[in-house]
């Protein structure tokens, strides 16, 4: 969760009697600070969610609250949950018909309550779904913008502040080879090989990367790893030479960290109060060093012959001409930050849609649920992999940090005895998807659910180029040599990275140099 302090928020909360239910197919470290687990099967919360609607329609629990006078849609999500009772839904979910009933009935009645969720929701094959869901539990059951429920900021620097009121950000262009939408000028990830190795009018030749490594990051990372070595020019803004940059024919290295000053633009607008911060630099820069916006304004600068204003100056614009009609300054002689309080309701006043009224069944989410319902008649595969992030190294650049990287290795297939026969601890398995295969030591956990096994994000440092000393040590693979760029969620294009369906062999390698 964006919030300081989560485990002190999760103890808190069960301290004053409240509950903390976590539904996922691992049980996670974050379980340690639940009142109860449930075990849920990948790609399934959808399922769960209408099924949660379902009982809470049927029950009559519903209530709109503040948002009754400007809300639209509910008729149209009462008939959309009546197809997912909770016994239809449990054989696919795994979690029981009586477990859902009781959690509908416990979250609707609720003075305060919050449903939540986040990345496991979106990588998966309803992601889009599923998070339009989150959304509509909350509003059906009074906990969606108001106090204790799924609140909003009112940020000191607001991305929404020059939003129009109606406008689309979906769906305007697809694009040119596999036809996928588009959302807020962004194509996914999964048309990125694609679009660079098939010919014609529009073929990507060119590329520019600033500070990601997608070839670990996003789904297929090999077919984008032979992709990017077909184009005739490609720039990284990084400062590492890491398995994507490997590629670069220029590599322009920008100051980082406790050189740069900072605010958090992103992370103002999704916090738990309204607060703002401006970090100053801790160190001053080398003469020959540049900041990532002096690189961008300079290559800008010699394309177009123009230059544009800096981060400093566009931040204290929107500072002015925000909510509080602050300043830079008065952040700056505020090291520790100014708070603006608590959050607060703000429908209608915060709403862009055209109406200005919140809109429970947009008809893009209506459309794709006749793939969800179909997806009750599929029996799910034996086996399927799910990603981790790991507490010290749930990103590939942080693999190349000493301090990261102590302790016995991490990267390892988490897999439930249940699953296990033939094979024993420690072993070295040939983990084998539709795209590709990889060599790992196996981990016998009761921490997966059975059907499940996990490899951790941002492993697979021991490709050719790689200039990542302390990475290279602790290589392991990729799970997105196993991921499959053909598998989306078709509402949003986005990669299923979650639930690809697997097997497991044995391989002759020893746990010990599979994990080297």
């Amino acid at each position: 969760m964006t919030a300081p302090d989560v485990r002190g928020r999760l103890k808190a909360i069960r301290e004053r009697g409240g509950r903390v239910v976590l539904l996922d197919p691992r049980r996670t470290e974050s379980a340690d600070h639940a009142t109860e687990f449930h075990a849920i099967r990948p790609g399934t919360d959808a399922h769960l969610l209408l099924a949660l609607l379902n009982v809470i329609f049927a029950e009559g629990l519903e209530r709109l609250g503040h948002l009754t006078d400007f809300t639209d849609g509910l008729d149209a999500v009462r008939d959309a949950a009546a197809a997912f009772t909770p016994e239809r839904v449990e054989g696919l979910t795994s979690v029981s018909a009586e477990t859902i009933r009781t959690l509908a009935r416990d979250f609707a009645v609720a003075e305060r309550a919050v449903a939540y969720g986040r990345i496991g929701l979106s990588i998966q094959e309803f992601g889009g779904l599923a998070q339009w869901l989150v959304n509509v539990l909350n509003a059906v059951t009074g906990h969606l913008d108001s106090e204790g429920g799924a609140m909003f900021t009112k940020p000191a620097y607001d991305l929404l502040q020059r939003a129009k009121k109606g406008a689309t950000y979906h769906g305007r262009f697809t694009s040119r080879v596999r036809g996928l939408p588009e959302f807020d000028g962004e194509l996914p990830n999964v048309v990125m090989a694609e679009e660079m190795t098939t010919p014609g009018e529009g073929q990507i030749r060119a590329l520019v990367t600033v500070a990601g490594n997608p070839v670990l990051s996003t789904a297929d990372g090999a077919v984008l790893d032979a992709a990017l070595g077909t184009l005739e020019f490609m720039v990284s803004i990084d400062p590492y030479l890491n398995e994507t940059t490997r590629h670069a024919h220029v590599i322009l290295p920008p100051a980082f960290g406790l050189e740069v000053a900072h605010y958090d633009v992103t992370f103002h607008l999704l916090a738990v109060q309204n607060t703002a911060r401006y970090s100053l630099p801790v160190f001053p820069i080398a003469e020959d060093q540049r900041f990532d916006h002096q690189i961008f304004m300079g290559l800008a600068e010699r394309l177009t012959g123009k230059a544009g204003s800096t981060p400093e100056e566009k931040l204290n614009l929107g500072l002015r001409h925000g909510p509080y009609n602050t300043s830079l300054e008065e952040l700056k002689a505020n090291p520790h930050g100014v708070d603006y309080g608590p959050l607060q309701p703000c429908f209608p006043g915060r709403l862009l849609t055209a109406s200005g009224r919140v809109n429970l069944a947009p008809a893009p989410m209506l459309a794709d649920l006749p793939r969800l319902e179909a997806a009750l008649d599929v029996p799910p595969p034996p086996l399927v992999l799910i990603g981790r992030r790991q507490l010290r190294s749930n990103n590939s650049w942080m693999h190349n940090t000493p301090r990261l990287m102590r302790g016995p290795g991490r990267c390892t297939l988490q897999l439930n005895p249940a699953d296990a026969a033939g094979f024993v601890d420690g072993q070295a398995v040939e983990v084998r998807s539709r795209v590709g295969a990889v060599t790992v030591p196996l981990e016998l956990t009761d921490t997966l659910m059975p059907g499940v096994a996990s490899l951790p994000h941002g492993f697979g440092h021991s490709r050719a180029g790689v200039r990542l000393g302390v990475a290279s040590q602790h290589a392991g693979v990729s799970l997105n040599d196993l991921t499959d760029s053909q598998r989306i969620d078709a509402l949003t294009g986005n990669a299923a990275v979650n639930g690809t369906p697997i097997t497991l062999h044995a391989a002759a390698a020893s746990a010990e140099s599979a994990a080297d």
